[in-house]
């Protein structure tokens, strides 16, 4: 159906007849250098005739073009069918490693080995996609924590800042404290009684004011569960000059630290080897924190305030045009 958010803007369609019989029009004065007694003989009546049909015309456009004017100052919106969306009532934080560690290219997808952050940006942002009806938002982090994206329902906008992000972008180091600070922060002043915080990281916390117990704890005071991941391969096969020798791309990464961080909130650590176990986890955790069935009602609104005020610019040039080529025709007609 097609309704008008401003209806009480019709009040103005008798607007111009008002002014016309309010203000009167200015007498034009018709003095001719010569006076000639018998002009009006000259004039034929087909002229005329023709003046009064274009003057006809002309008032009929105009009142079309006021009549499309006042209908796009009404602001017509056309209402859709009613969708049904289903609301998690959860405010779900993602918090993504950006520190140097994170370009180390020991993951495969479509056999190619890729670095850990692109592993990450394929499976987080099928996960972002699957969390209809839940907030999400989305912090970066390096040497120091950063906002990407709040709180949001708007998923699409969340996971293309996700792929946007870069290594390097918030430093080298990696501040896995202030990152769960900024997220608690974020997090505590939501009405909401589901806080979950997903931490990504391939290192252990080398930067940062705030250590990462410590900001577990404050977590955990403010009823946020933590889920923790740790990325990266164990065995990586590096050829040089002096031949092939195996290496662990993961020796930096404090596992004992993010199991600790999972156990004072209430949530997880996992282990992310591949990209295979990647999707595991992401699968599982939308097992652990499932989409509750709990529906809100959305119409959507389409406005259509264009159609009527292109219509009636349309109706403003061929005004313009007719008055134009009347002149013409009525100065034709003099000679």
């Amino acid at each position: 159906m097609i309704q008008f958010e401003w209806p009480w803007i019709a009040a103005l369609l008798p607007l111009p007849l008002m002014i016309r019989y309010i203000l009167r029009p200015i007498a034009v004065a018709d003095e001719a250098a010569l006076r000639v007694p018998f002009l009006d003989e000259f004039r034929t009546p087909t002229t005329s005739a023709r003046s009064f049909a274009v003057k006809r015309y002309l008032i009929g456009l105009a009142v079309i073009a006021w009549c499309c004017l006042i209908g796009a100052a009404m602001r017509p919106q056309y209402l859709g069918d009613y969708i049904d969306i289903p609301v998690s009532g959860r405010d779900l934080m993602l918090a993504v490693d950006l520190s140097g560690s994170m370009e180390e290219a020991d993951f495969i997808i479509k056999k190619e080995r890729v670095d850990r952050l692109t592993a990450t940006k394929v499976v987080a942002g099928e996960f972002i996609e699957r969390r209809i009806g839940d907030r999400i938002g989305l912090i970066l982090f390096g040497e120091q924590a950063y906002l990407q994206a709040p709180l949001t329902f708007d998923r699409l906008t969340v996971k293309t800042l996700l792929h946007e992000a870069v290594i390097g972008l918030a430093g080298k180091s990696t501040a896995i404290g202030d990152a769960i600070g900024l997220a608690v922060k974020r997090l505590r002043d939501q009405p909401m009684q589901s806080r979950v915080l997903i931490l990504l990281t391939d290192g252990e916390n080398t930067a940062g004011a705030v250590k990462p117990a410590a900001a577990a704890d404050l977590a955990a005071r403010e009823n946020i569960k933590i889920y923790t991941i740790g990325i990266g391969a164990d065995e990586m096969i590096v050829r040089s000059i002096f031949g092939a020798r195996r290496i662990n791309p993961s020796a930096e990464l404090d596992e004992k630290m993010l199991q600790t961080i999972a156990d004072k909130t209430g949530g997880r650590y996992f282990r992310a080897h591949d990209t295979k176990q990647l999707e595991q986890i992401y699968n599982l955790l939308d097992e652990l924190e499932p989409i509750e069935k709990d529906v809100q009602r959305f119409r959507p609104q389409t406005t259509l305030f264009h159609w009527p005020l292109a219509a009636a610019l349309l109706f403003m040039c061929m005004i313009i045009m007719l008055r134009n080529r009347a002149g013409i025709v009525h100065t034709q007609g003099k000679t």
